[in-house]
């Protein structure tokens, strides 16, 4: 009933999806703190530690049942909370509040940018390929199954751990930093632009974002939000994961 499960590619897929929403979790605690606010700190989140953003059933019970089964599942962590009112006044409250929601999408992609700089590392120095594989090799350790890595005899199950880590959590995180930035509904482009929105028009932005977040949750369930955020990874792919991998890995 389980032969198809492949559980070595499941927990590292599952410990960069928890790595990633925690470091975004908590850069959002201190951006807060950093503009004053110390309510995420005071309430532990201000942490790397997962336990302090994972929500029982958006971070683990919903994220493992969709990597078993391959159900088509929406997670979450944790929300960071935090007081607009207690926010710096160098900045109105909604800048500000705009600023802490950036937070989570830039540290997901800065975290895209380090990774991928160590997964070329292993890649060129640690792994026995030939330069012109390099590229196939980045871009399978971010989504090719773990344990096809694993019957490869030329490669040791540290590489293939480092190099399956290492590719997920540069595409893990792209993607967060992807979905985040819709602007709609509870999702951390929606603060961003409300920030900046002007005043007007701020009184229907706030009335219609719950019915967006449904209907979000709607296009998730049919399918449809992959094929809508397809061009955002294609750009993504072509002007800043390939390019810079090339450059890295020197091919």
């Amino acid at each position: 009933m389980f032969d198809h499960i492949q559980i070595a590619t499941i927990l590292v897929t599952y410990v960069a999806v928890i790595f990633a929403l925690s470091v975004h979790e908590a850069a959002h605690a201190t951006a807060a703190y950093l503009l004053e606010d110390d309510t995420a700190r005071r309430m532990g989140r201000m942490t790397l530690n997962p336990l302090a953003h994972m929500d029982l059933v958006g971070t683990v019970v919903l994220p493992l049942l969709g990597m078993v089964t391959g159900a088509r599942v929406l997670g979450w962590a944790k929300p960071v909370p935090v007081d607009a009112s207690r926010l710096t006044r160098r900045f109105t409250a909604r800048v500000g509040y705009a600023m802490v929601a950036a937070a989570g999408p830039a540290s997901n992609m800065l975290q895209s940018l380090v990774f991928l700089i160590l997964l070329t590392f292993v890649i060129r120095y640690a792994v026995p390929v030939e330069p012109v594989e390099r590229m196939m090799l980045l871009r399978a350790s971010m989504g090719a199954p773990v344990e096809a890595f694993l019957r490869e005899p030329t490669f040791s199950a540290v590489s293939v751990l480092a190099m399956t880590l290492l590719g997920r959590l540069v595409i893990i995180n792209i993607g967060l930093a992807i979905f985040n930035l819709l602007p709609f509904g509870p999702l951390d482009g929606a603060g961003i632009l409300r920030g900046f929105l002007p005043y007007q028009m701020l009184p229907t932005f706030d009335r219609v974002q719950p019915a967006i977040t449904i209907v979000l949750l709607i296009l998730f369930l049919i399918g449809v939000m992959g094929p809508m955020l397809s061009p955002f990874f294609t750009v993504a792919e072509r002007f800043y994961l390939l390019p810079l991998g090339r450059l890295l890995l020197g091919v």
